[in-house]
């Protein structure tokens, strides 16, 4: 709902508007060409480049290994297997590291930083095709999906963290005592004061877990994991340009896709005045 107030005395010459935060998120938008033009000028590139790729494959004479790896149905399933690996690693890298960056930043664990801080650091120093070999051994998880979630989150786990604490680290901590002041508990404080605020720092942390995730998950493919890493994989195997070029334009583009959504979410969830 739309208040405006047309009275000159109280509103002055310009006229003010007070909306709801998605309406002021796509006015932020509006007001920025530069910014509004990524977030249409993104999805029409990828689309674009997709399009090409599939006109390029569709003219060629390919046979049979090529016949096998590119239909339809093989590249719409490595794509789906894909995005719901990617999804579900994130889904866990956001409900561990949230979480424990709260509770890092409460006096009561701030002596713990140090170890999990190193601990997450170690998950993304390791190479994480090294990671990966490393889970799927017999004696530990074995091949599969749920090795490559792992390994995945593992190494995902770093930005959000730190992200989550630095947002909350960076509140005034006069807001926090005024709020103490007007009364409000210890979990009304960060609910109602402390994570509003770090909202930005936080969403910024996910977005890059969120690419380096999908990016990464083409790695899946060399413990069974299936993916867009197939799809890649198999035109290295058998040198086929087509199949790998398919493989690698649908990653890169998924990651610009999953990167443009992260941005618009980031910008709509954003609390108005930041």
């Amino acid at each position: 709902m739309s208040v405006t107030s047309t009275d000159p005395q109280l509103a002055g010459p310009a006229t003010e508007e007070v909306d709801g935060p998605t309406t002021s998120a796509l006015g932020r938008l509006l007001r920025d060409p530069g910014r509004a033009w990524s977030y249409v000028g993104i999805p029409l590139i990828v689309v674009g480049s997709w399009f090409a790729v599939y006109r390029w494959v569709s003219g060629l004479e390919l046979d049979s290994i090529e016949q096998r790896w590119l239909n339809a149905e093989r590249v719409t399933r490595a794509l789906v297997e894909h995005i719901q690996l990617s999804l579900i690693a994130t889904l866990f890298v956001v409900g561990i590291a949230v979480p424990l960056g709260i509770m890092l930043t409460r006096p009561f664990a701030r002596r713990l930083t140090p170890i999990f801080i190193g601990i997450a650091n170690i998950g993304q120093a390791i190479p994480s095709v090294g990671l990966l070999f490393f889970l799927a051994l017999p004696a530990l998880l074995g091949i599969g999906p749920r090795t490559a979630i792992v390994g995945i989150v593992a190494y995902c786990l770093l930005p959000v963290l730190r992200n989550t604490m630095v947002g909350l680290d960076q509140v005034d901590n006069a807001l926090i005592e005024a709020g103490r002041g007007m009364g409000l508990t210890t979990g009304s404080v960060l609910l109602r004061i402390e994570l509003p605020l770090a909202v930005p720092v936080i969403l910024a942390g996910i977005r890059t877990a969120l690419i380096l995730t999908v990016g990464t998950m083409v790695l899946a493919t060399f413990i069974n994991a299936g993916g867009l890493g197939d799809i890649i994989n198999g035109g290295i195997v058998n040198n086929r340009t087509p199949i790998l070029l398919t493989g690698a334009v649908l990653t890169a583009g998924l990651a610009l896709l999953i990167d443009w959504l992260a941005g618009i979410a980031q910008e709509l969830l954003r609390p108005r005045g930041l």
